[in-house]
């Protein structure tokens, strides 16, 4: 093998090599990103561990709403057979209501309580986030139409 084709090999070698750990790096990093998504009974269920972020649906129980000091806001999310606690300290959207449709980023804290960071409620009356869809068809408890 010549000088020249040598060159060349290593050179083939050098970019197989560093496109691998750029394409590893990248992976790494969108596993980072990921946040699952749990309805009540799913936390129940797979025994979430405290600190781990994740994403929380279901609908907003009613009468559950409370205003604490400040801007801490506490509410149940339920979705019909579980419910769990939640904690915000921040606004809430506009058309978070009893009874509609939450989804929620955070975590729970080691008493079971989910300490949200941010707060999305559904955007009109017939919306559902596809999770919630799912996870309420899987118990059971979707009706067409909603």
């Amino acid at each position: 093998m010549n000088a020249k084709k040598r060159r060349r090999l290593y050179f083939a070698a050098a970019l197989v090599g560093a496109g691998g750990i750029l394409a590893a790096a990248i992976v790494y990093q969108l596993g980072n990103n990921v946040l699952y998504f749990y309805s009540p009974s799913d936390i129940a269920q797979k025994h979430v561990e405290p600190g781990v972020a994740f994403r929380i649906g279901g609908l907003v129980e009613k009468a559950s709403v409370r205003h604490g000091a400040s801007a801490d806001v506490h509410f149940v999310v339920t979705d019909g057979a579980r419910s769990v606690p939640v904690e915000f300290a921040g606004v809430l959207p506009a058309l978070f209501r009893e009874g509609q449709g939450v989804v929620a980023t955070g975590a729970l804290n080691p008493g079971g309580t989910f300490q949200a960071t941010e707060v999305l409620a559904k955007h009109d009356e017939k919306y559902m986030p596809p999770e919630l869809v799912a996870a309420l068809k899987r118990q059971g408890r979707w009706k067409e139409g909603e």
